[in-house]
């Protein structure tokens, strides 16, 4: 019986960290690459690394996490299985998303941009910062306190079509 007792709380305990590392490994990469937040290069490198194997490491998890729910929710009572299937569900919604490009819904492409001569537009100051595009006769200028948000503007120049980021 003790020993019954002692192999389940492993599961338990086995159980729950697998759940944490699921939840870390897909929403760590959200939490430091964000909008409007200071990223050194090792940052986005670690981001980019925890992307790569996510999908892999999620799944891999998912598959130990519901042998093991199947484990515990034989011979466990009502409130160990409502508990489990709390567990489960941020467990694969996280395998989900592991799937999913979320830097796409946080970097969205400015939809309809307006341009207008630089001498019409009074939103822009003479000591703002641009990305400025020049082919052939046409430039543009892009500010760069309204890119900050979007992070690129898809737009034609010269007859080119171009895809200005920051």
């Amino acid at each position: 019986m003790a020993n019954t007792r002692s192999r389940r709380k492993l599961a338990w305990l086995l159980l729950l960290v697998l759940v944490v590392a699921v939840l870390a490994i897909v929403l760590t990469p959200v939490f430091l690459i964000m909008p409007f937040k200071a990223q050194t290069p090792r940052i986005v490198e670690i981001s980019y690394l925890m992307r790569r194997w996510s999908p892999w490491v999620t799944l891999f998890a998912s598959a130990i996490i519901v042998l093991l729910a199947i484990k515990l929710w034989l011979g466990g009572r009502w409130w160990s299985r409502a508990l489990l299937v709390l567990l489960l569900l941020p467990a694969f919604a996280a395998t989900w998303l592991a799937r999913q490009n979320h830097f796409e819904w946080m970097f969205k492409p400015l939809p309809n941009p307006a341009y207008a001569r630089s001498a019409d537009v009074s939103f822009i100051n003479d000591d703002d910062r641009v990305l400025s595009v020049t082919i052939g006769e046409e430039s543009v200028a892009y500010p760069v306190r309204l890119m900050a948000y979007h992070h690129l503007v898809e737009d034609t120049v010269g007859g080119t079509p171009i895809v200005a980021t920051y």
